[in-house]
C-alpha cells in the first residue's frame, strides 16, 4: 500500500528556514511524485503515431491491406487517451456526408456507424433518393420561362428582344404540340388510292391546306396562350413554374400582349377560314374562347377546369380531320364535316387526346400542390388526391375502346388494336400504381413519363396502321393492279351505258 507523503515534507534544494508555513504547504502539495507509471501518455501517442505512419506509407499503399488493417484495428483496439467525442468524430469523418450527418445524430451509442446494419443503411439511402427525386420532379422551366430569361439579358430596344418577348407568351413548345395533333389527324382521314403505281396517279390532300392549317392553327394557340397570361398575372407570381413570364416580369405592356394576342387570333382565324374551310376556323375560333374565357377563370372556381381544358385539347385533331374531310366533301357543309359519313373517325381522334390528358395533367399537376393551392387554383391534386388518382386511372383506361373504335370504323387496320395495347396496358398499369399510392413512392414520376412517351407512340402507330396502307405499298411495289382503280373503271362503264339508254329513251319521245 503507497501511503502519502507528509505535508511539510520539501525538496532538499529548498531552504525551509526562509519560507512560512503557508508556502510550505503549497509547495508540498506540487511536489511531483516520484511514481513513474509503466507507459507515459507522451510516449503512447509517439508509439502509435509511428506505427500509423508507417503502415499508412507502407501497407496502406494496397487497397485490401487498407481495409483489413483499418477493420481489425477498429474491432480490437480502442486509441488511447482519446475521448467519446473525438471517436465519433473521427468515424463520422470517414463515412460519406448522408451517412455522417445521420451517424453523427444518433445518441444511442457512443460508436454510431456500428450501430445501423448494411441492408438498413441501404434501405434508409434508397428512401432518402426517392424523396429527392419526388422533390426535384418532375418540373422543368418551360419554353417560355427560357425564352424570357433570354429576353430579359439583350439590349432594351434590340429587336431580337421584342422578338423573343411575343415568343414567349405564344408557349412555343406547347402550340408545336398542339400543331402536330392537328397534323396527324389530317393524315389519319382515309383518302382514297392512296398510293398507286406511279406517284403522279396517286390522290393525295393538299399541301397549300395543310400550309393554312399549320398556320392557323399556331396562330390561334398563341392567341389563347397570350390571353391566359394576360388575365392571370398576378397569381402566375405566386408559382415557380409561371414566375418567369413576360408579363409577371413586366417585360411587356398588358397592352401589347393584347395587341399580340388580337392579332394572332384574327389573322389566325381568317387562314383557317379562306385556306381551309369556314367549319375548321369556327373550331379555331371556339377554342380560342374556351381556353382564354372559361378554363382560365375557372381554375380559381371548381376543379371542372380540368375538364374544359382537356376538351380543350381535343378540339384540335377534330379540326384536323374537318380539314381533311372538307377535300372530299360533296356540299363541305358543317353538317357533313361534323356528323356525316366517316365523321367518326374524327371524334374518335378528339376522344384519345380528351382521355390523354387526364392521366398526364393529374401526374404532373402531383409534383406541384402545395404551390396551385397557395396560388388559389382549384385543382384535384390538392382537394382530393384519391380523387385525382381514380379520375387518371379511368381516362388510361378509356384509351382502349378509343383504339379499338378506330380500328372499327376503318380508320386503321385491326393490327393497331393489339399494338396500342400494349402501350395503353403500359400507360394503365402505371395509372394503377399512381392510384393505389395517391402519387407517393414515385409513381407520379412513372405515370408522367409513361404519358409523354405514350401519345406520340399511339399516334405514330395509327398513322403507320391506317387502313390500307400496306396494302396498297404491296400492290405499288408488285405492281399488281389497284382494286380502287378497277372500282372506278367499272362505275365509269355503268354511267357511260346509264348515259346511253337516257339518250335512246329521249330520242323515242320526241320521235
Amino acid at each position: 500500500m503507497i501511503l502519502r507523503a507528509p505535508i511539510l515534507r520539501l525538496p532538499p534544494s529548498i531552504d525551509a528556514s526562509r519560507i512560512c508555513v503557508r508556502c510550505l504547504r503549497k509547495l508540498s502539495r506540487t511536489t511531483p511524485s516520484t511514481r513513474r507509471p509503466f507507459s507515459s501518455p507522451t510516449e503512447a501517442s509517439i508509439t502509435a503515431s509511428s506505427r500509423n505512419a508507417f503502415k499508412k506509407d507502407y501497407f496502406w499503399a494496397n487497397g485490401i491491406l487498407k481495409e483489413t488493417l483499418g477493420q481489425s484495428k477498429r474491432g480490437l483496439q480502442n486509441p488511447p487517451f482519446h475521448s467519446k467525442e473525438a471517436t465519433v468524430n473521427t468515424t463520422t469523418a470517414s463515412l460519406p456526408a448522408t451517412e455522417a450527418s445521420h451517424e453523427a445524430g444518433s445518441p444511442h451509442s457512443p460508436n454510431p456507424a456500428h450501430k445501423e446494419l448494411p441492408h438498413r443503411r441501404r434501405k434508409r439511402l434508397r428512401e432518402q433518393s426517392s424523396e429527392s427525386q419526388e422533390e426535384s420532379y418532375p418540373i422543368a422551366p418551360d419554353a417560355s420561362s427560357r425564352l424570357t430569361t433570354l429576353s430579359s439579358s439583350l439590349p432594351i430596344h434590340s429587336f431580337r428582344r421584342r422578338l423573343t418577348t411575343y415568343l414567349s407568351l405564344a408557349k412555343p413548345r406547347l402550340s408545336f404540340l398542339i400543331v402536330l395533333t392537328t397534323t396527324s389527324a389530317y393524315s389519319l382521314y382515309p383518302v382514297p388510292a392512296l398510293l398507286a403505281p406511279t406517284a403522279t396517279a396517286a390522290p393525295s390532300l393538299s399541301t397549300l391546306t395543310l400550309l393554312f392549317l399549320t398556320t392557323g392553327t399556331a396562330l390561334c394557340c398563341s392567341s389563347a396562350n397570350a390571353l391566359n397570361m394576360l388575365l392571370e398575372p398576378a397569381h402566375d407570381a405566386k408559382m415557380s413554374r409561371t414566375r418567369n413570364r413576360p408579363l409577371v416580369r413586366k417585360l411587356i405592356s398588358p397592352t401589347g400582349a393584347l395587341v399580340f394576342a388580337i392579332a394572332c387570333g384574327t389573322v389566325g382565324v381568317a387562314a383557317l377560314y379562306y385556306g381551309v374551310n369556314p367549319t375548321t376556323a369556327f373550331l379555331g375560333a371556339v377554342n380560342i374562347g374556351l381556353y382564354a374565357g372559361i378554363y382560365t377563370p375557372l381554375k380559381r372556381v371548381s376543379v371542372i377546369n380540368t375538364w374544359v381544358g382537356a376538351l380543350v385539347g381535343g378540339i384540335p385533331p377534330l379540326m384536323g380531320w374537318t380539314a381533311a374531310a372538307g377535300q372530299c366533301a360533296h356540299e363541305g357543309t358543317w353538317r357533313e364535316l361534323l356528323f356525316g359519313e366517316g365523321s367518326a373517325g374524327g371524334w374518335l381522334c378528339a376522344a384519345l387526346l380528351f382521355a390523354w390528358q387526364f392521366p398526364h395533367f393529374n401526374a404532373l399537376s402531383w409534383a406541384i400542390r402545395d404551390e396551385y393551392k397557395h396560388a388559389g387554383y382549384r385543382m384535384l391534386c390538392w382537394t382530393n388526391p384519391a380523387h385525382n388518382g381514380r379520375v387518371a386511372l379511368r381516362y388510361a383506361l378509356l384509351m382502349f375502346p378509343v383504339c379499338f373504335g378506330l380500328a372499327y370504323v376503318g380508320v386503321t387496320d385491326w393490327g393497331f388494336v393489339v399494338t396500342s395495347s400494349v402501350v395503353n396496358g403500359w400507360m394503365a398499369w402505371r395509372a394503377v400504381q399512381f392510384w393505389r399510392e395517391k402519387g407517393h413512392k414515385g409513381t407520379a414520376r412513372g405515370l408522367f413519363w409513361a404519358s409523354v412517351w405514350h401519345l406520340p407512340i399511339v399516334m405514330v402507330l395509327a398513322m403507320a396502321q391506317k387502313k390500307g396502307l400496306w396494302e396498297r405499298v404491296w400492290r405499288a411495289v408488285m405492281g399488281a393492279p389497284e382494286e380502287d382503280e378497277e372500282f372506278y373503271g367499272e362505275e365509269e362503264e355503268e354511267d357511260e351505258e346509264e348515259e346511253k339508254r337516257k339518250v335512246s329513251v329521249r330520242e323515242k319521245v320526241t320521235a
